[in-house]
């Protein structure tokens, strides 16, 4: 009786191989990366808000360096973000400008507190 799993692994040619080998093989900056960032939710509830704060941008960065390629294509796509979020201000800003307009709300004086 095995209280755990073991993989099964053959000499060929002098090597190991196995079926799994890529999966067999721990991800310790993935790893590192969660238990930073779940060290930093335990420490923020603790009410350790500098020392969760700094795991926390420890995590994000193992996290960065772990997925560059995603991290390259989120930055390029940065600026098209940037003006969807624009466009919705803009968007925003007219409606509540058009509203006021309609209302007579932006026609009053500013009401002057007594001295």
């Amino acid at each position: 009786m095995s209280l755990a799993p073991v993989s099964h692994t053959s000499h060929q040619g002098g090597r190991l191989s196995s079926a799994n080998a890529h999966h067999d093989e721990l991800d310790w900056i993935a790893l590192a990366a969660g238990g930073s960032l779940i060290a930093a939710g335990l420490l923020m509830l603790a009410g350790k808000r500098r020392a969760a704060m700094a795991a926390a941008a420890a995590g994000t960065s193992l996290a960065m360096l772990e997925q560059q390629d995603l991290v390259r294509s989120l930055w390029k796509q940065l600026p098209g973000y940037v003006d969807q979020v624009q466009s919705a201000i803009h968007q925003v800003r007219s409606t509540v400008e058009e509203i006021t307009a309609q209302t007579g709300l932006g026609d009053r004086p500013a009401a002057t507190s007594p001295e």
